[in-house]
């Protein structure tokens, strides 16, 4: 069952506001692996998810990208699940809390910050859960 949460990183600068969002691979913007295929963004949350503790998959993010405790931290306005062939899948949105984005540290994983406008390439459930965590950001 492919219920494990996906997370979408981001960083905003505190003076500029300028916001962006770690890619992973050049290919998604979901940590730990991208929407399943005929995925899309569920309108209104289902009645019952069964939804793992996300600290584990919190940990990882912090781990992989060498984050002090705290650098990571759950917006817990946004929580939005995906329809997957195999059932509601959750996806949270972690803000980094450092100055500046880790820029080397998600390069050495593969990953890069990129702003809204270079998302352009992702498919079409990623541009929606894109669309909608920089709604909940620009309004928190």
């Amino acid at each position: 069952m492919a219920t494990e949460p996906r997370l979408l990183i981001y960083h905003k600068q505190a003076t500029s506001g300028r916001t962006r969002f770690l890619q992973w691979g050049g290919a998604t913007v979901c940590a730990f692996a991208a929407p399943q295929a005929l995925s899309v963004v569920m309108e209104s949350p289902p009645e019952v998810v069964p939804l793992a503790p996300p600290d584990a998959l919190i940990e990882r993010a912090v781990e992989l990208l060498r984050l002090k405790q705290g650098e990571l931290e759950v917006e817990v306005e946004f929580r939005e699940y995906l329809d997957t062939p195999d059932g509601a899948v959750p996806v949270l949105l972690l803000a980094l809390t450092t100055i500046d984005p880790p820029f080397d540290k998600a390069a050495e994983v593969g990953g890069e910050f990129i702003a809204l406008t270079e998302a352009r390439h992702l498919p079409a459930v990623e541009l929606e859960l894109l669309r909608r965590a920089y709604s909940c950001i620009m309004e928190g």
